[in-house]
């Protein structure tokens, strides 16, 4: 049953448009048109919604339908035709269901997805309300209508229209985040090239001349010749050590860029960051838990604690291992396990680590995640307490 409620919610609304059920509840106002019916059995006989009327309000029903659906996923141009449909829906069944003022509502709340400036769309929203209030005049119908109405409508195209600029923002905000993370594994790898070129021109350099030197001493001064050979060999050592330390640079590359990424995602939403940070080695497959635990942890905050300040650190933790705490000021509410999480957990757990969350009502949501001890760790003097934050 599930299964087949979910197809059909695909295939009326795509995943893509990230709309969920939304859409279908909000079909539930349609409720209103059968008010009539409701008033004849309490006995108001003004109201009563007979047989023939009650075939017209289903009719109505059963064209608005598609045109809503329509109206969700098709071409602006599409959706600006929906509004006028529904509006045009209403006027017709007005003189046989005086609750056809649902139409004008829906008219309403879907003008904001047009996309037309707010000016047009509010211009739009009063055409149509004073059309429906002429046609409640000529059908002798009460004024209060009108004014349910408007109030309705006003406040479900100013809702929507907020929602829809919300979620420009976000998708802005969201192109923004993806270019922060190019620039700076870009950044990185530019830092990492000039120090493997400075390393390697160096060092190869040297092995060169100290390699030609010990062929010309081959003839005259075995001893010496070995003594070179020898610092060549030590030169190549050091030379491959550096080189192994510059390539954790790279990997460390992720972490970076997701604490660059979440300054901006907290910022944008005037959420103070606080980063305190030991200089750590992390072998790559660490690295990428730890990043994506950060992402995910941001994104939560970002959504639902109502932050004012979120702390993030990485520090030496029991048996060698390496813990990374974000801490908010939060509203902490319980936790309920999802896919977010969820995912957190498993990743950790393929490294042998685990997430820890405590959340205090008013005082926020403290997240810990811990990695055994396969990765060095070395204090570079840039370390946050490990302590709330203070309220």
């Amino acid at each position: 049953m599930i299964a087949t409620l979910l197809k059909l919610r695909q295939r009326l609304l795509p995943e893509e448009l990230q709309l969920g059920w939304m859409p279908f509840y909000n079909l539930g106002y349609l409720l209103f048109l059968f008010l009539p019916a409701l008033f004849a059995w309490l006995g108001e006989r003004d109201g009563y919604l007979g047989p023939l009327n009650l075939g017209y309000t289903l009719l109505s029903v059963l064209v608005f339908l598609p045109i809503y659906f329509m109206s969700y996923r098709g071409h602006p141009a599409v959706r600006f035709a929906g509004v006028l449909a529904m509006g045009l829906i209403g006027y017709t069944l007005m003189p046989h269901n005086a609750f056809a003022n649902t139409y004008l509502i829906y008219a309403a709340s879907f003008i904001p997805y047009i996309g037309m400036p707010l000016s047009r769309g509010v211009l739009l929203m009063l055409c149509q309300l004073v059309v429906m209030l002429l046609q409640l005049m000529w059908l002798g119908y009460p004024l209060f209508i009108f004014g349910l109405t408007l109030l309705i409508s006003v406040s479900a195209f100013f809702g929507n229209h907020f929602y829809v600029q919300n979620r420009h923002k976000q998708a802005a905000l969201k192109l923004s985040d993806d270019e922060i993370r190019r620039l700076a594994a870009t950044a990185e790898r530019e830092r990492i090239g000039r120090d493997l070129h400075d390393l390697l021109g160096h060092t190869l350099s040297l092995v060169a001349l100290k390699s030609e030197l010990a062929g010309k001493l081959l003839d005259r001064d075995l001893a010496a010749a070995r003594r070179e050979m020898d610092e060549v060999s030590r030169v190549a050592r050091d030379a491959l050590s550096q080189v192994r330390r510059a390539v954790s640079g790279i990997r460390a590359a992720g972490l970076a860029a997701e604490l660059a990424s979440a300054r901006v995602l907290l910022e944008t939403d005037g959420v103070a960051l606080q980063v305190g940070m030991d200089e750590v080695e992390l072998d790559a497959a660490a690295e990428t838990v730890l990043a994506l635990v950060l992402r995910e942890a941001v994104t939560n905050i970002q959504r639902h604690a109502r932050a004012r300040q979120v702390r993030v650190s990485l520090q030496a933790a029991e048996d060698n291992g390496v813990a990374l705490l974000v801490e908010d000021d939060g509203r902490g509410q319980p936790i309920t396990p999802g896919n977010g999480v969820a995912g957190m957990r498993e990743r950790l757990a393929t490294q042998g680590g685990r997430l820890q969350l405590t959340a205090q009502a008013g005082r926020g949501v403290r997240l810990r995640a811990w990695l055994p001890g396969s990765s060095s760790l070395r204090a570079a003097g840039l370390r946050a307490p490990d302590q709330p934050l203070p309220q």
